[in-house]
């Protein structure tokens, strides 16, 4: 399946945007608030503009994107549900998730993954997914804006009709915004018959295509810690 609005959309810039050099542009992603602007706190423009003139967005790294940025960054999706799990691969850098359904606790909060740890379960005929323990290295989009460890994400998607699924996510990070926020999207059926997902020749800790960014002066966004963030805020 496809997310729609993948030409632009929410992997540029969850807010509404024009095109530009790095980007086609799209409409906001962000349904609540209503306005569409995503609601951080004073502090956050700041290190959103430095993350952009000092670090490579993750995916330049073929480094997994998080939740839920790994949802809407480009390239088809395939939904694999099994009775106790549900795997979502994607063509894009290699992106994987898999969503445990079997009622197993969280990990302990000390460890932390790319993608978090998720556990979905169902509401009627919606899927809700909860994940904590990400790492919190990559961006929610291009223009290089962020959360903590501390980010809890709820994600719901809907069967809609036979070809379409509707997708939303609600982020909650106190030490970044100042109310949750959540995005929308729908995904839509490829009935190219037959539909093969190709396999994308990219692969983490590349330290040739690394060694390129490090040259001209660009690492990897290193994450900014609760302790940080709350300590930024303090000062303004």
């Amino acid at each position: 399946m496809l997310p729609g609005g993948q030409f632009g959309g929410a992997y540029e810039d969850l807010e509404a945007h024009g095109g530009e050099l790095d980007a086609i542009g799209g409409a906001a992603t962000v349904v609540d608030p209503p306005d569409g602007v995503l609601p951080m706190r004073l502090w956050v423009d700041a290190q959103v503009e430095e993350n952009a003139s000092r670090y490579i967005h993750h995916n330049a790294a073929c480094l997994l994107a998080g939740v839920p940025n790994t949802m809407y960054h480009g390239g088809a999706r395939q939904f694999l549900q099994s009775p106790g799990s549900l795997v979502i691969t994607s063509y894009n850098v290699h992106a994987y998730r898999v969503v445990h359904l079997d009622g197993r606790p969280q990990l302990d909060e000390k460890i932390r993954l790319w993608n978090g740890d998720s556990r979905g379960r169902w509401e009627g005929n919606t899927l809700v997914i909860e994940t904590t323990n990400q790492n919190a290295r990559p961006w929610l989009d291009q223009r290089g804006r962020f959360y903590t460890v501390d980010a809890r994400v709820i994600e719901r998607i809907t069967l809609i009709d036979p070809d379409t699924l509707h997708y939303e996510a609600t982020v909650e990070d106190p030490n970044v915004f100042t109310r949750p926020f959540t995005i929308a999207l729908p995904y839509r059926r490829i009935t190219d018959d037959p539909y093969e997902m190709e396999e994308l020749a990219c692969y983490e800790n590349n330290e040739e295509l690394l060694e390129i960014y490090r040259e001209v002066g660009y690492g990897i966004f290193p994450g900014v810690s609760p302790e940080q963030a709350r300590d930024a805020a303090a000062s303004q």
